[in-house]
């Protein structure tokens, strides 16, 4: 016979429980419903970020350009080193021969000397030492030997020096590549950054920098202004024929530049070579105050000087900002100056 037991029922605290957590559940739904989505950040505050990472970037490309500096100075002072080598191995050669020559007319009249069978043995330092004062040499001979044994220690110093700097070729090659990297990899950042402003907001940002550029290059009063010497005043002139060009990291002309490749192309156009990095132009004159510069003078920004620009004259510079920007004026005021350099 089938039971009838009525269904035990939940207890009251079991359904005061469930009915408490979904009533949260719902609140919590409807709360998640109705929040506000998070704040886009403003053009302004987007700008701001940018111009912090660029401004990294642009310190990465000066070390970059200093491990490429020294990479290309290694280059050549290794192949200058090779060339040596290669030269001084011929003449060592030169020199054996002649020993040997003279080993050989010996042997055709029946008596080698024994000074020259000991120097084409193993070990003619060795022999020198012995020969010498066993005065077994004629006098022609011990300056043979002398000239040989100076030519074996010179070429072994050389390969030696070689050696030591093709390890640090390859260490520079290294860092060269982290350098590389880091500019990259903020320049990307900044890209990123960038792509999440609107066509619009894009086209006012490159407004402002335009308004700003143009101002400047109206208050560049050359007229008024003398220049700090005939060749910085070239240097300038170069420097000016370059305005509009872009600014590319680790380029020094023609088609684009970096801070201090614009500098050094400009100062090279004035027949005078300064340093390649904004560092090693910051100690390539003397160091002046603002109100002492004038027209050409190098400017250098930033505690780390890794920003170099030309003093325009009434408180503007010349310069390759950072990326997304091409040479152009703007105001001395617009970057931290350190000092100015006349070269």
């Amino acid at each position: 016979m089938a039971s009838h037991r009525r269904p035990k029922q939940p207890s009251r605290a079991r359904v005061t429980v469930l009915t408490t957590a979904a009533a949260a559940a719902v609140a919590i739904s409807s709360q998640a419903a109705n929040a506000a989505p998070s704040e886009k950040p403003s053009k302004d505050e987007v700008k701001a970020k940018v111009d912090k990472l660029y401004e990294e970037a642009e310190q990465a490309t000066e070390k970059y350009n200093g491990a490429k500096e020294k990479q290309e100075k290694l280059q050549k002072e290794i192949s200058t080193i090779q060339d040596n080598v290669a030269r001084g191995q011929e003449d060592l050669n030169e020199l054996r021969d002649s020993m040997g020559l003279a080993a050989a007319a010996q042997y055709r009249t029946g008596s080698i000397d024994s000074s020259v069978q000991l120097f084409l043995s193993s070990d003619p330092d060795d022999y020198l030492d012995k020969a010498s004062t066993m005065d077994q040499l004629s006098a022609q001979q011990v300056e043979s030997l002398k000239k040989v044994q100076e030519k074996q220690r010179e070429l072994a110093q050389q390969r030696a020096e070689a050696s030591e700097k093709l390890k640090d070729l390859a260490s520079t090659r290294t860092e060269l590549g982290k350098k590389k990297k880091q500019v990259q990899g903020k320049l990307a950042e900044a890209q990123k950054l960038l792509n999440t402003l609107t066509a619009a907001e894009k086209a006012a940002l490159a407004a402002e920098e335009q308004r700003a550029s143009r101002s400047a290059a109206d208050r560049v009063d050359l007229g008024n202004t003398g220049s700090a010497s005939g060749r910085a005043m070239a240097a300038f002139q170069a420097a000016q024929s370059q305005i509009g060009k872009p600014y590319v990291y680790g380029a020094t002309g023609t088609a684009s530049y970096d801070c201090s490749g614009l500098t050094s192309w400009a100062y090279a156009q004035a027949g005078v070579s300064i340093p390649r990095t904004s560092q090693a132009q910051a100690n390539a004159g003397t160091h002046l105050s603002m109100s002492e510069l004038k027209v050409g003078d190098l400017v250098i920004f930033y505690s780390d000087l890794h920003h170099v620009g030309f003093y325009a004259g009434n408180g503007q510079v010349l310069h390759a900002p950072r990326s997304g920007t091409v040479v152009r004026y703007e105001s001395i005021n617009n970057m931290p100056f350190q000092f100015g350099v006349r070269i």
